[in-house]
């Protein structure tokens, strides 16, 4: 004697494809505004770590000391290297250069005819 068990066919509706398919997919758009807010918000953030990062700068709560200085106005022509071989009168001329352009916050040594600038006298 054999027994046979009933077997139940399983049917899909459509209202059954619906739900597992929004299982899958979020339940949220993101709009072209909600982009953009976002990458401003991103853009933002990074700036301000940044700023944060850039806090710790160059300059101590400690005063330097006063440096005798000469104002020199400088002519068509002359150059940093000229006027700081003047100033140390055959000394160390790059020294002197460094030094100049660190107290006349110059970037890349150039310098201006008709500009003054501040020449340490030692």
């Amino acid at each position: 004697m054999s027994t046979t068990i009933p077997t139940r066919d399983v049917i899909r509706t459509r209202s059954s494809t619906r739900s597992s398919s929004r299982a899958h997919t979020p339940a949220y758009r993101l709009t072209r505004r909600g982009r953009l807010v976002l990458l401003a918000l991103a853009v933002t953030v990074v700036l301000a770590a940044m700023v944060a990062i850039a806090g710790g700068s160059v300059a101590t709560s400690t005063e330097g000391g006063d440096v005798p200085t000469e104002t020199v106005l400088v002519a068509p022509g002359d150059t940093l290297w000229e006027i700081a071989s003047d100033a140390v009168d055959g000394g160390d001329v790059r020294g002197m250069m460094t030094r100049i352009e660190q107290l006349n916050g110059l970037v890349d040594g150039q310098v201006d005819a008709g500009e003054r600038i501040f020449v340490p006298v030692d």
